[in-house]
């Protein structure tokens, strides 16, 4: 078993095949519909696919499941790029168990279980790189941008160092000018941090009922790394 294969995850698990964290008290994705929410907040959050073009660059705070991954690839198609930040990765029993929720997305998801042991790996158009340990330490030395950004840490009430005012910096830093980025959380301090970043930041109608998320661009002449 290589070290890849092996879980810092620290789960339980729901009825219906949801992860939950332990550490953080929190599950991987929607209890009302994982795919759903991920196609509203950080495809149509990003105005996604219609801005796809070849090399078009997505970044991501926590990896998870893959699940953002799976829906970008489904409705990627030309060529694409994806980076995921991620601290505490799933192993593959792990993740093939996530998986299972999701059969309409079975062939892709074989694909990112597939190269998962490796440094980045292809799911469907999609060229995707997980960087794995503490983004406020792993952001800062990325030697790249983003055109959108999908901001997916748990809660920011659970797991604040994934929203703090430096490393949301660290995104603006690391975002193109006039690129985007989209969340499902509609906090308060995390909306101040943005904009202070350089985004103009919008909520937005979250999802299943949830009233608010939000959305934002980074001003144009900002983006610098």
């Amino acid at each position: 078993m290589s070290k890849r294969d092996q879980s810092s995850a620290d789960l339980d698990w729901r009825e219906g095949g949801i992860p939950v964290s332990r550490r953080f008290d929190d599950p991987y994705f929607s209890l009302n519909g994982g795919l759903a929410e991920t196609r509203h907040v950080f495809l149509a959050g990003n105005d996604l696919p219609a801005r796809l073009v070849p090399g078009f660059h997505i970044a991501e705070l926590g990896f998870g499941t893959g699940l953002n991954l799976l829906a970008l690839a489904q409705i990627a198609r030309q060529p694409i790029r994806f980076t995921s930040f991620e601290a505490f990765p799933m192993g593959l029993d792990e993740l093939t168990r996530a998986h299972a929720a999701f059969p309409e997305l079975a062939g892709l998801s074989a694909q990112l279980r597939a190269g998962w042991a490796q440094d980045s790996f292809c799911v469907g158009q999609v060229q995707a790189r997980v960087i794995r340990g503490d983004a406020r330490l792993t952001l800062p030395a990325w030697q790249d941008r983003a055109d959108a950004w999908f901001l997916d840490g748990f809660s920011p009430a659970k797991n604040p160092e994934l929203w703090g005012e430096d490393l949301l910096a660290q995104v603006a830093r690391h975002t193109v000018p006039g690129g985007s980025f989209a969340t499902y959380t509609a906090a308060g301090h995390v909306r101040r941090a943005l904009a202070g970043a350089g985004f103009a930041v919008s909520r937005v109608q979250g999802f299943a009922g949830k009233r608010h998320m939000s959305v934002g661009r980074l001003a144009p002449h900002l983006g610098d790394a």
